[in-house]
This record gives structure tokens, C-alpha cells and sequence, in this order.
């Protein structure tokens, strides 16, 4: 069994990792392990003093070694002597905030939990075991349950918490987090990852300092600004060694993570909804569940940590038909025509795209209402026949005709101020009342709170779905949200409006894709601002940043590598001089970078000579030979973009038998070395033959590619791209 409890201490195994706890004789349930299994009781290393100004529980008497504010807790109150940050707070009937937190029971059951309105992992009665246990305030009729899934053969443990008002009396969660987990010892360095608009996802790595530190959204989407994941390691971790420990949080809304390094070098870290907007009015008898969380740990280093958070999300979140799947290659129109185009351009883009073997055409923002710039008509989702003569329709069967498939674009959150739904329906559009709205690339937002807003844009987007034949759907989100307010809520309860746009969005989502399971659901928020693990659970992919300068998208791809399986990353071949930084890069060199995700191309290939669409040809070619390699075999990042002089990265199949090593070397120098790069998870014990980059009879040993290395070839200019392709040819 994965999950055993003896004495009170409630132990949790996968594969390779352990995570222990304990209900000690107060019901206080202390954190004791996480990390490689031991085979024994982690309490031991529980030894604490009696630490000045650090409060004592009152059934302890006078134990003065016994406190909240310094054991490691499975789950913090508020208000009750533990003074780090805390991973719940409720506001009693009475105007009070204490919570103190004692066990009742606990249940074990086969298979995994789920959560109402919420993604969460999914597994089979047989992959998975859950584990609740029940804590009650020693003062008040609150419930706090503690879920964890534990996937045994995926490395994973999941959680979430539910709370339940068990009173007479309605009572207020303002902050409920999923996670909160206290590691008594260890030197950690903490890497979050921070952005902005066009540059998601940069990875920092930085020493823990006594005290707070945080990455948070209140933008009411995950963010450019910082994602809802964390990755804790130890000083000397590497890709290849050291203990590391990271957590995702299934979550698309404004979220909080804290890290507190506390008087004791101990660290607590908790995760969930960003509480400065979030609040819960619980009435009797209602519960509450938070969003979930995944949670891995190696003792070998950052790529076998991402290599199970990549297989847990492609194998137990993303859905669908195109779960694991080879996916089609697209062209998409945006950046080839923006707004500016009509049946013909398109025409003649897919044309052109269908004799170079791309798979599908993508129709982007334009075809809809009296959209012609993007002041205007978001929310009237009905066809612009001025601009496709014929309808929808008729473009989609043409296309089809030619042996491609056929995407659309989507903004369903927004709603701009000139359109016939604003008009009709100005209360739907989120504002306060007696201010100005906020705007943002000139459009307001919908209040998906409002169950009616959720059943107008299901009814008008399925009815385009349901009346084309429309295998492939763009779904963006172009503003962070402000202004909260919902005439669906009195005052005392508006903070709850932020929580339900998020429930509100997934439900939206869950009705499409349940009804419409044969299409390709793609997320996007100006590219990868909900790049997220909630969005994954109903889009297998996300477009990963607006910023297709291949350069630039080296640094992006390697943050977003870390959590976030290659498949998921939507990744494009672009128009040079960039349209976003104005660097010119050679196909090769934008192919190659876009081959580390979905892979398409987003720009006018009429507009190519005849060299160039015989090199798309190639490189489409190319990657669908590759896909299953890309998708499914396991990803190692072999260079620090951007510390290193290039980009390297490795796809390497589940039997070591076949290797893909890609990359950009970013600057040419006169009179140096070859760069060489050093591969990773490869058999030693294996020769290996070069099929690509190069001489196809060269033969290296598994032991020589990891510790000797590969030399790429000597670089004349900027941002050179390189690849090798080698397979397996015998033991040593």
C-alpha cells in the first residue's frame, strides 16, 4: 500500500519518495519527512528548545519546549501562538480569527480525489490512493479536511483542503491555501519564475533569507509576472544531483506563494488563492475546496523533478483526444495579416501551406462582428460575411478540400464597448459601480461570476463549433482584470467574485470540451500569462508567449521546462525582422527552436522564395518524424541560456534508444574552441551511432556522449542553430 499509519504517524510511499507525518498526543499533526524513503519514523529528529517568546499550547502546562511557533505543522491556523505565516485564516461569527487545528480521524480509500468545479490529477482506482485526514478548531465547529493523492509509480503527491462549516453560525475564510508544508533543516535556494508580457517565465534562482519571500498574482489570471509553481533545492543541486522539491498549483487565478524562512533556519511553505482577493462566506453546513496542488521530489537533480512533473501532467491532466497524440502542424494568420484579410488571404495562405505537408490552417482574430482593429467587436461572436464572403462555413470546406484541417481563434472573457453585446448588455462587462472601468487593450472584461455571461458564450460558441467543421480552437485572454465588482454578489461578499471568474471560466471550458472532445483546445493570455496546470487539465496546449523571436524564446522555453511537459509549449516559426524585438534569425535557427513544442508557422509563406519553402517542407518533415521523440521521450536542459554562450536541450527515448540534441549558440567568436555540450540519461553502456550533425558512420560510447561530450560545429554569426540525431546501435 502506498499510504500506511501506525501510531499515529501516517506515512505516504511512491516509488522513491517517503512523506511522513504525525497526530501526537495533543492532536497537534506534525510535518516530519519529505524526501527519500528511510524505512522508519521520521520523529526523531523532532528536538526542540524552549525557544523565548514562543508561546506554549495551554493543555502542555508547562512544557515550555512545546510550541506552534516552532515545530513544523502539516497544516497552520491563525491566531493561536504559531506567528509564521499561516495557510488558513476564518473570520468566527464573533469577529475572531483563531484557528487552532486538532485530529480527529482519518480514511483511506483506493483511487484519487476529486474536486467540484475545480481541475485536479485523475487516475485509475489502481494508479492512485487517498488520504483524508479530519482536523477540527478545539473552539469552534469548523472542519478543515486534508486531502493528498498519492500516485505511487508517478513520484507524485497531490493536495487540497476542504472546509466545512459545521455551525449554527455563517463563518468567513479569508485566506485558505492548498499547501502548506514545514522542512526542518536543509540549506535551500529558492528558483521561482517572474516576467512580464513577451519574456514569461524567467527563472531565478536566489539563497533563502530569514524571513518572507513571495511570488503572487492579484491580476486575476496566473500572470506574465510570476507563475504558480516553486522549486525548492538544495545549494549544490544541478540538473543531475542534489535533493530538490517542487510544487504546481492547478490554479488560473490570482494566486500566493510564501516562502518563510523562520528564527530557527526552518522553512514553511504554503501555496493557493492570493488572499488579498479572496474571501469565502461559509454558511452552516457548506464546504469550501481549495485548488490542488502537485507536489514531486528527487534526491537526483532538477531534470529527473521536471521528467515527473512533464509525465504526471501530459498522463494525468491534460485530456482529450490529442492528450498524447501527435498533434498537427499549423499555420496560423495573425501575424501574416492581423485584421487586415478576407477569404481569398486566407485561401491562399493555406494553399501555399498545404503543399509544404502543414496540417492545419488557424483562422486568428478578425473573422467576427465589426472587428477590423481591436477597439471593437469582441463579444458579437457571429461571422463578418463582408470579410468571409459565403460564411464560415464555405471557408472551412475549402480548406478542408485541400486536405487540411481547420482552426479558429476565440476571446471569450472580454468584451469590447463597441459591439451589439454591450449594447444589449452593459451590465455583463465588469466595472464598479459609479467609476470609470479599467481598460485594457481598449476592452473590458466579462463577469464570468455571472452564470448568464457562462450560458451566453457557451450557447455562442458551441453553435459555431456545432454548425463548422472546426477541429482546433485558439482560446486567449488579453488583460489582467481589475475593477472587481458582480451585481450577482452583495457588498459584504465581493471578494468572492474573483474565485467564482475562475470557476466560471472552467465551467465554460468543461462544457465545451466535454461536448466537443475531438478538438484541439489551446490556452493563451497574451501569449503566457495562464500558463498554467488548471489550464492543462482542458487545454493540452498553451501558446507560450507572444514573442516569437527564436533567440528570445530559448530563454522562455528553458523557464517553462521546469514544470510544463514540451507538448504543452505552443511554439512557432515567425516572419524575420521579428515582429516583437526586430532580430533577424535564420529559418533554420526559428525551426529548431520551435521544434521544442506544438510547432507551427505564423506568417505568410507566399511571401518565402523557393529555398525557403523547400526548407519548411524539410522541417515539417522533420518534426513529424520527431514528434513522438519530442512528446513522449524524457527532456533534459543541457545549458543555462542564460549563463551559458547557448541553448542546448536533449529528448531522449523511455529505452535510451534513440537521442535528439538541439540548440543555439548565440555568439560567434574569432580564434576559440568548439563549444561542447556533455548529454544526460544516456546508457552507458551503449554505442551510439550519428544518423544527424554528423558523419553518419561516427560511433560514440553512451559513457563518452556524458562524460567527453559532443562538439557542435564551429559558428560563423549570431544565433546558429544545431542538431544531432543519434539511435542506438549496440551494447559495449
Amino acid at each position: 500500500m502506498a499510504i500506511t499509519v501506525k501510531d499515529q504517524i501516517f506515512s505516504l510511499e511512491t516509488a522513491n519518495t517517503l512523506y511522513q507525518m504525525k497526530a501526537d498526543s495533543f492532536g497537534v499533526v506534525k510535518h516530519l519527512w519529505y524526501g527519500e524513503k528511510t524505512g522508519v519514523s521520521m520523529e526523531y529528529l523532532l528536538d526542540y528548545p524552549d525557544v523565548g517568546f514562543s508561546g506554549n499550547i495551554y493543555e502542555a502546562e508547562n512544557d515550555r519546549t512545546y510550541s506552534l511557533n516552532t515545530m513544523p505543522l502539516e497544516y497552520a491556523g491563525s491566531g493561536v501562538g504559531d506567528f509564521r505565516v499561516p495557510a488558513v485564516t476564518v473570520r468566527h461569527a464573533d469577529g475572531s480569527q483563531a484557528l487552532d487545528l486538532r485530529f480527529q480521524k482519518y480514511f483511506i480509500r483506493k483511487g484519487k480525489y476529486s474536486i467540484p468545479g475545480l481541475p485536479a490529477v485523475y487516475a485509475e482506482e489502481n494508479e492512485a490512493e487517498t488520504l483524508e485526514i479530519l482536523m477540527k478548531d478545539t473552539a469552534s465547529e469548523t472542519e478543515v479536511h486534508l486531502f493528498y493523492g498519492v500516485l505511487e509509480e508517478a513520484d507524485v503527491i497531490t493536495r487540497s483542503v476542504m472546509i466545512i462549516n459545521r455551525g449554527s453560525m455563517p463563518i468567513v475564510l479569508e485566506r485558505a491555501h492548498s499547501l502548506c508544508m514545514d522542512i526542518p533543516d536543509g540549506n535551500w535556494d529558492w528558483i521561482h519564475f517572474h516576467g512580464r508580457h513577451t519574456m514569461e517565465r524567467e527563472a531565478e534562482r536566489t539563497p533563502l533569507f530569514y524571513g518572507i519571500q513571495e511570488s503572487s498574482s492579484t491580476r486575476g489570471t496566473s500572470s506574465h509576472q510570476q507563475n504558480p509553481s516553486v522549486l525548492l533545492c538544495e545549494r549544490d543541486c544541478t540538473e543531475k544531483d542534489g535533493e530538490c522539491m517542487g510544487a504546481v498549483l492547478m490554479y488560473s487565478g490570482g494566486f500566493q506563494t510564501q516562502i518563510e524562512k523562520d528564527q530557527l533556519g526552518q522553512t514553511r511553505l504554503v501555496m493557493g488563492i492570493h488572499p488579498d482577493t479572496f474571501s469565502w462566506q461559509l454558511e452552516p453546513e457548506q464546504n469550501f475546496w481549495t485548488p490542488e496542488v502537485i507536489l514531486s521530489y528527487s534526491a537526483n537533480g532538477m531534470a529527473q523533478l521536471s521528467q515527473r512533473f512533464h509525465h504526471v501532467i501530459r498522463h494525468n491532466v491534460c485530456r482529450g483526444a490529442y492528450q498524447l497524440t501527435k498533434r498537427p502542424v499549423l499555420i496560423n494568420n495573425w501575424e501574416a495579416t492581423y485584421f487586415d484579410f478576407n477569404e481569398e488571404d486566407i485561401e491562399q495562405i493555406a494553399r501555399q501551406a498545404a503543399k509544404l505537408g502543414i496540417d492545419m490552417m488557424v483562422l486568428d482574430d478578425g473573422w467576427f462582428g465589426k472587428r477590423d482593429s481591436d477597439t471593437s467587436g469582441l463579444g458579437d461572436w457571429e461571422v463578418n460575411e463582408k470579410k468571409l464572403k459565403g460564411g464560415l462555413g464555405a471557408l472551412v470546406r475549402k480548406i478542408n478540400d485541400m486536405g487540411m484541417k481547420f482552426g479558429i481563434w476565440f476571446e471569450p472573457e472580454m468584451i469590447s464597448e463597441d459591439s451589439e453585446l454591450f449594447r444589449a448588455h452593459p451590465e455583463w462587462a465588469i466595472s464598479i459601480p459609479g467609476r470609470k472601468p479599467m481598460r485594457s487593450r481598449y476592452q473590458l472584461v466579462l463577469d464570468m461570476a455571472n452564470p448568464e455571461v457562462v450560458e451566453y458564450l457557451y450557447r455562442s460558441i458551441s453553435k459555431i463549433l456545432r454548425d463548422n467543421h472546426i477541429e482546433y480552437v485558439k482560446w486567449d485572454m488579453n488583460r489582467s482584470i481589475s475593477d472587481w465588482y458582480t451585481s450577482i454578489l452583495p457588498a459584504e461578499r465581493q471578494k468572492e467574485m474573483p474565485h467564482r471568474y475562475v470557476l466560471g471560466v472552467y465551467e465554460l471550458l468543461e462544457r465545451l470540451t466535454d461536448e466537443f472532445p475531438e478538438v484541439l483546445f489551446e490556452g493563451c493570455s497574451g501569449g503566457g500569462g495562464r500558463f498554467d496546470a488548471g489550464m492543462l487539465y482542458y487545454c493540452p496546449q498553451i501558446w507560450c508567449s507572444d514573442n516569437t523571436d527564436a533567440h528570445e524564446r530559448t530563454f522562455i522555453q528553458y523557464g517553462t521546462s521546469f514544470f510544463y511537459p514540451i507538448s504543452a509549449v505552443g511554439s512557432h516559426v515567425s516572419a524575420v525582422p521579428n515582429h516583437q524585438t526586430g532580430r533577424i534569425t535564420s529559418l533554420e535557427t526559428r525551426g529548431t527552436v520551435a521544434m521544442a513544442g506544438s510547432f507551427g508557422y505564423e506568417l505568410d509563406l507566399n511571401q518565402l522564395d523557393q529555398n525557403e519553402k523547400e526548407k519548411v517542407a524539410e522541417q515539417v518533415k522533420a518534426y513529424k518524424e520527431y514528434q513522438e521523440l519530442i512528446y513522449g521521450g524524457k527532456y533534459y536542459r543541457l545549458s543555462n541560456p542564460k549563463k551559458d554562450d547557448l541553448a542546448a536541450w536533449e529528448f531522449i527515448s523511455e529505452d535510451c534508444s534513440k537521442i535528439l540534441v538541439q540548440g543555439v549558440a548565440f555568439r560567434a567568436a574569432s580564434n576559440v574552441l568548439r563549444h561542447r555540450i556533455k548529454l544526460l540519461g544516456v546508457d552507458a553502456t551503449a554505442i551510439y551511432r550519428f544518423v544527424k550533425g554528423r558523419q553518419k558512420e561516427e560511433k560514440l560510447s553512451g559513457k563518452a556522449l556524458m562524460t567527453g561530450g559532443i562538439l557542435i560545429p564551429a559558428i560563423k554569426g549570431d544565433d546558429v542553430a544545431f542538431e544531432f540525431y543519434l539511435e542506438k546501435i549496440e551494447e559495449c
